[in-house]
């Protein structure tokens, strides 16, 4: 079945481009140009991809974000003219799976499309479950419980957090998983932190751990916690 893809930009131009690139590609596109027609869009016709501009009228594409995430964890990508460092590590911080910066290569926007899409479907193929402690991850069932109490994560987060616990004990530099994650971001180092900070929040909300550590200047480590 062809993939739906949402684009939620105020500008039509935008909007446009990218619709007519993405249908090219294969996609079915849907559009909305405010952030309350998007969560009205996205609720009813659930898509599989949300390309999500920040600046925008009714609700901005932060809030936007916020809201679908406790949701759902459909991939987002944030479509945005700000350039700043701090913009994009809010929007990763927020919940957004990757981002890129207006103007865009229509081109590029198709191939970080797919390559979310890839991830999403189940990058992670190991049929196999890891357990640490009261924590348990299926890579069959792509899901994460901890006591037996499911843990919403998001398609980057459930791939980070197993490439760590399945290294359980090691430290992996940030080059290592940025590697692994097939360069989310389009490399952008910072986006790991961001998505620890987000896995290590709801792992210390389940369990009261802090299960991965900061190796200062080299990377991170998850805590063996089965010797």
């Amino acid at each position: 079945m062809t993939q739906l893809i949402l684009v939620v930009d105020d500008e039509p131009k935008v909007a446009r481009l990218a619709r007519d690139y993405l249908e090219k590609n294969g996609f079915r596109v849907i559009t909305a140009a405010d952030g309350q027609s998007a969560l009205t869009v996205a609720r009813r016709e659930k898509p599989d991809l949300i390309v999500l501009d920040l600046m925008l009228p009714k609700i901005d594409g932060r809030e936007v974000c916020r809201i679908l995430r406790r949701e759902s964890d459909v991939p987002i990508i944030m479509l945005t003219a700000l350039s700043e460092e701090i913009d994009q590590v809010t929007g990763l911080e927020i919940g957004a799976d990757d981002y890129i910066v207006k103007p865009f290569s229509p081109r590029a926007l198709v191939a970080r499309v797919r390559a979310l899409l890839r991830r999403a479907r189940g990058g992670v193929k190991a049929p196999s479950v890891i357990r640490a402690g009261g924590l348990e991850i299926d890579t069959e069932r792509y899901s994460v419980s901890f006591n037996d109490r499911p843990l919403k994560l998001t398609p980057n987060e459930f791939k980070l957090l197993y490439l760590l616990a399945s290294h359980a004990g090691q430290t992996l530099t940030r080059e290592q998983l940025l590697d692994d994650m097939h360069g989310i971001a389009s490399g952008f180092d910072r986006s790991i932190d961001s998505h620890i900070k987000n896995v290590r929040r709801k792992l210390e909300a389940a369990s009261g751990e802090n299960m991965i550590q900061t190796v200062y200047g080299i990377g991170y480590r998850f805590l063996d916690l089965n010797k």
